[in-house]
């Protein structure tokens, strides 16, 4: 038994009081392991669509990092979800780390090498990165009250900020280290992603104890040694059962859709009006401070205002993000910067508002599962717009790029409008396929901590 859970003691009278500890430990070590994260993770991505162009000499082909790597945290986020279903949080984000850092190596090769497809199966792996960081907002709400779900899982995603507002400009002096190990400059910000996502999963894997989500089932009075690990059709099954986890998963994933194909072709487009790489580097940071650094007071208004009016606004700085982008003249730095700064915020309220919407929509002990349901929609989605983007970019420009995803957000605008006027239904029952192992409605009997939607405070 380590230190930490010598202090928490599992046979602790007071679960509630057990319950918050726990609590306040693992934000403060997804804190730190986002931190590295994050650095891990934007300091390669920011440069893959330069690298890829580098090596190809073709706009629309360097768009296709982007899908490969959101391809890659997609295919993750299911294996990885069912790995923390059996296991807990700690040993699924580790194993995803540990997938990004095989795959900052497989990049540095590829570079060497000007090996185009290799470049996108190192991104593929890279990608595990960006689902280890989705993942880990649901590591902060599993010992969360309801009442406060929101502002824990933006402090995770709050985290991110500091490692990807440095990342983007780090590629400077990573270039460095690259022309001194004798391989081309761009292969350094990969080498320096690879050392920081080491970090981020030695943190995790040292300091993530206790597991949050085994302490939630141990206090629930759930079977540990008995999880339920959902198929991707059963937690499908389970999602379109509650009619508020529908709209949820639609903005979570349209919303990321929308930014990774808009921000992964905005180096590609600011290259060719000839801004340099240290220009690029600083919108790009001033886009991942709107991701991430206002979550905090996203996650305040989604507590307290409600999670559907959020998610609503979220959809309008969206579309205001695209209309600044799209109609920026040739080589203007101010509607780049304010563009991306949008594009970042209204991510940012669409992913907060929609991801604790979701938690609250389905039922605990599958909640793992149906969460890796819902960011392998989010990722496979904006693989394929990340793909499209290149092609729209190579053939029509980025201005068609950003009035189509307009077009992409209106759909969902609807379902939410008329998610916001219909009555709140029961609460989500698991399918058929699976109710017979899970209990729908198991009482919660832990005061000060609500982690079943029948016992949660009704939040709009």
């Amino acid at each position: 038994m380590t230190a930490a859970d010598s202090r928490i003691s599992p046979v602790s009278p007071d679960p509630a009081g057990r319950a918050a500890a726990v609590q306040r430990r693992t934000v403060r070590v997804l804190i730190g392991s986002q931190i590295l994260g994050g650095i891990g993770s934007s300091t390669g991505f920011s440069l893959s669509t330069l690298l890829a162009k580098e090596i190809t000499g073709n706009a629309g082909l360097a768009g296709l990092t982007g899908t490969f790597s959101a391809l890659g945290a997609a295919c993750a986020s299911v294996p990885l979800s069912r790995v923390m279903a059996a296991r807990g949080r700690r040993p699924g984000l580790v194993l995803g780390y540990g997938a990004a850092i095989a795959g900052t190596l497989v990049i540095v090769l590829a570079a060497r090498l000007r090996s185009y497809p290799l470049l996108l199966a190192g991104m593929a792996l890279f990608g595990c990165a960006s689902a280890v960081n989705l993942q880990a907002r649901y590591a902060g709400t599993d010992l969360a009250p309801a009442e406060r779900r929101g502002r824990a899982l933006s402090m995770v995603i709050w985290a991110v900020t500091v490692g990807s507002i440095l990342g983007p400009n780090l590629g400077h002096p990573a270039e460095g280290t690259a022309r001194a190990l004798g391989l081309p400059p761009l292969a350094g910000a990969f080498l320096w992603s690879g050392f920081a996502l080491c970090g981020a999963g030695l943190v995790l894997g040292l300091l993530l104890r206790p597991d949050p989500l085994l302490v939630a089932r141990e206090i629930r009075g759930e079977d540990a040694a008995a999880p339920k690990r959902l198929t991707l059709k059963e937690s499908f099954a389970v999602i379109g059962e509650s009619p508020r986890a529908v709209p949820a998963i639609a903005v979570v994933a349209v919303s990321h859709t929308v930014m990774v194909s808009v921000m992964s072709m905005t180096p590609v487009h600011m290259n060719s009006d000839g801004m340099s790489v240290t220009v690029i580097g600083l919108v790009l940071s001033v886009h991942i401070t709107g991701m991430y650094a206002f979550s905090p007071l996203v996650g305040a208004a989604v507590d307290r205002i409600g999670r559907i009016p959020v998610l609503a606004t979220g959809l309008g700085v969206l579309t205001a993000a695209c209309l600044v982008v799209g109609s920026a003249p040739m080589g203007s730095r101010a509607y780049m910067i304010v563009g991306l700064l949008l594009l970042g915020i209204g991510w940012s309220c669409g992913v907060v508002a929609g991801s604790t919407l979701l938690v609250e929509s389905t039922p605990d002990r599958v909640r793992p599962s149906v969460q890796g349901a819902s960011d392998f929609v989010m990722q496979g989605s904006s693989a394929g717009g990340a793909a499209l983007a290149g092609l729209v970019v190579g053939t029509l420009g980025y201005s068609w790029l950003a009035g189509l995803a307009v077009a992409l957000l209106a759909p969902v605008a609807v379902l939410v409008a008329v998610t916001a006027v219909r009555r709140p239904g029961v609460p989500a029952v698991v399918s058929a396929a699976v109710s017979a192992d899970v209990p729908a409605a198991a009482p919660d009997n832990i005061p000060g901590l609500s982690v079943q939607e029948d016992v949660a405070p009704q939040v709009p």
